[in-house]
């Protein structure tokens, strides 16, 4: 009997855990949303910073976690952020007046 612990192997570490939903095509974009491309996952040179609530941040997080677990989208905050500033802008270029974000603003 050796005194060695015996550790598990690769193909025990690297065994898929969950099983995991192959990604559906990308659906077409609602007609009444005009297409305005986000950058995506690429290096970003220019930095701002927003502030947002508990319940925002939780929201947003909650997001990320439904995008991966119910359409295996790994996507980060940022992503997200970016594009949603890419659909409400392409909506404001279209809509103009009557635009979400318009409307929004202007019931605040």
């Amino acid at each position: 009997m050796t005194r060695r612990a015996s550790l598990p192997g690769a193909s025990e570490l690297f065994r898929p855990t969950s099983l995991v939903r192959p990604v559906d095509p990308e659906p077409a974009p609602p007609a009444d949303l005009p297409e305005r491309p986000s950058t995506g996952r690429q290096k970003h040179d220019t930095k701002i910073t927003v502030y947002v609530s508990d319940e925002e941040l939780l929201a947003l997080e909650h997001a990320r976690l439904s995008l991966r677990g119910s359409f295996g989208l790994a996507v980060d905050r940022g992503r997200i952020v970016r594009e949603a500033i890419a659909v409400l802008l392409a909506d404001l270029e279209e809509h103009g007046e009557r635009s979400q974000l318009v409307r929004r603003l202007r019931r605040r």
